[in-house]
């Protein structure tokens, strides 16, 4: 997922007048960053203020869920470091709360086509235990690691509990898979194959970092041949268009979309594999300076290097934020490009061509995302369904 720059002048009536050209520069500063993620069928746009889900129901319909958030970017979330910490934070709470969302749409469409099953002896489409499993691996890698920082939404107090659980099953889940599990196979390899490695030592790190990649990129390759799963890699690639198309300054109308690349510098994506870069040079770093570890049982050497590596997370992952921020404002375009390649390459196994019914909600979302954005509040705080896309247009506030 990606985070944007907003443009004011894009959501702005074409009735009003041109507005004095402004430099980059000074366009820049005054953008808030927008961050997205692909769900079931839909889209979440966040920004500082504002959030919105929209999701396609099965009968075409466009389900949007728009929400004010606190903006938090103050004080000590502002400092370098800190905020990528922060903002990773948010970003996971706010996307298991979108991921939940587009389930409970998605159940409830399923039970009613289950009861005309049951009228029909057809079989209902469901989701299946590994599309479920791979959209939560796929939430942690797409999760927009933006400046926009976001509560955790205006809920109910159930709602808000409900979100906190979820995005620690994730985090669990993310420090099983994504550290427990390839520093484990690394252990493997190093014990099969006789090597002698030392758990802190530098080419154990690099083995460890090479399997990191391998898990993800293996399983990714794996769970896009889902149903399911591949729409989600769709609405992704739409995800990326939409942002791109809005970063251009361009109109946000699917024709203009269309045309945009599906993969993007600030991707969910290229931040993991920017991680496991990241925590090579870390570990080979730190590794030789922490208390060595000799228990004389390799289990145990594992573990508690394993224990040794959790504090150093959040460090990684905030250095890590600040390196693709510079990477993704200078080094878009030359030579310099190729720093961002090892990230897009991975981004063509999560990113696909999208539908255009796709587009469409994808660029719903971030609408009304923006709409809150720019100083209006809706009348209506419920959750509001449009009959298709044509009609979620002729809403006032998404006019553009």
């Amino acid at each position: 997922m990606t985070e944007v720059r907003s443009n004011d002048v894009a959501m702005r009536a074409s009735s009003q007048p041109a507005q004095p050209q402004q430099s980059k520069h000074a366009l820049e500063s005054a953008r808030p960053y927008i961050g997205g993620q692909a769900v079931l069928e839909g889209v979440m746009m966040r920004a500082p203020r504002s959030f919105s889900i929209v999701v396609r129901r099965r009968d075409g319909s466009l389900l949007v869920r728009e929400r004010g958030v606190p903006d938090e970017r103050q004080g000590i979330r502002r400092w370098p470091l800190v905020r990528g910490v922060s903002s990773l934070v948010e970003s996971l709470r706010l996307g298991s709360e979108s991921l939940r969302f587009s389930v409970e749409q998605m159940e409830k469409d399923l039970n009613a086509e289950e009861e005309q099953a049951s009228k029909t002896a057809a079989a209902p489409h469901g989701l299946s235990a590994l599309s479920a499993f791979g959209l939560s691996l796929f939430s942690l890698l797409s999760a927009d690691d933006g400046q926009g920082v976001i509560s955790g939404g205006a809920g109910k107090e159930g709602d808000k509990k409900g979100g906190r659980g979820a995005m620690g099953v994730m985090l669990v889940f993310a420090i099983a898979f994504l550290i427990a599990l390839p520093q484990a196979a690394a252990a493997g390899i190093n014990r099969i194959f006789n090597l002698g490695l030392e758990v802190q030592s530098p080419m154990f790190q690099v083995i460890t970092g090479a399997l990191k990649l391998s898990v993800v990129v293996g399983y990714m390759l794996l769970i896009r041949r889902v149903p399911d799963i591949r729409r989600v890699f769709q609405y992704h690639g739409a995800e990326h268009k939409t942002i791109s198309t809005y970063e251009a300054g361009e109109e946000l109308v699917v024709a203009n979309a269309r045309r945009k690349t599906t993969l993007h510098p600030r991707c969910g994506t290229t931040f993991l594999v920017m991680v496991a870069l990241v925590s090579i040079l870390v570990f080979t770093a730190v590794g030789g300076l922490l208390p060595r570890i000799h228990t004389g049982s390799a289990i145990a050497d594992n573990v508690l290097f394993f224990l040794e590596k959790l504090p150093f997370l959040p460090l990684i992952a905030a250095v890590t934020f600040e390196i693709q921020r510079v990477f993704a404002r200078y080094c878009t375009t030359g030579p310099l490009r190729a720093l961002l390649w090892p990230g897009f390459l991975v981004q063509k196994i999560t990113t696909i061509e999208p539908e255009d019914d796709q587009l469409e909600v994808a660029l719903a979302s971030l609408k009304a995302t923006l709409f809150r954005e720019h100083g209006e509040v809706p009348e209506v705080a419920d959750d509001v369904s449009f009959a298709n896309y044509e009609a979620l247009l002729r809403a006032p506030h998404l006019r553009t």
